[in-house]
């Protein structure tokens, strides 16, 4: 007899042992290479890779504004669509929606270089779950929240996106 596909929010954190993201949402390293190579800055040697599962839910549902300076791949796995704004580093802004329905336009994967401002939110359903792929290894130290008046001062024309997608100060 065959088992129903229906997973909720809370069997996936529970199956997947997911934590709170300081970014917003969830996560769990899945996985971290025991590679090394440069890092983006060239002053020491990282994993070559990591991997998480990463989940925006309905009680966390914002990826902060933020940038890493590893590229990343972000892979969809399941859930409700989640839609991201890059933001590259000469003010350009673009939209894209990680999802399964490509008719929609939904794309299975998205890649952001590293030095990209990005934000994520979850508009509707449950959660949406993905993975990302960082090369080189993710480091916290590698990560920078943006704030609003930060990223507005470089960036006037998109302070709507900011105030509504930064972390809160405090």
């Amino acid at each position: 007899m065959r088992r129903s596909l229906a997973v909720n929010k809370q069997q996936w954190i529970d199956q997947l042992g997911l934590q709170a993201h300081i970014e917003g949402g969830y996560f769990k390293r899945s996985f971290a290479s025991q590679q090394f190579s440069a890092d983006p800055a060239g002053d020491e040697e990282r994993l070559s890779l990591t991997c998480i599962y990463y989940m925006l839910s309905d009680d966390s549902p914002l990826g902060y504004w933020h940038r890493n300076r590893s590229d990343i791949v972000h892979f969809f796995h399941q859930g409700a669509a989640l839609d991201y704004y890059l933001l590259q580093p000469d003010g350009v802004l673009s939209r894209h929606v990680l999802g399964s329905d490509a008719a929609a336009g939904e794309v299975l994967q998205l890649a952001v270089p590293g030095g990209t401002w990005k934000c994520t939110h979850l508009s509707v359903g449950e959660y949406g779950l993905i993975s990302e792929a960082v090369v080189p290894g993710f480091e916290y130290a590698d990560m920078e929240l943006g704030s609003v008046s930060q990223l507005s001062a470089q960036f006037p024309q998109h302070t709507a996106l900011f105030e509504r997608y930064c972390k809160p100060a405090g």
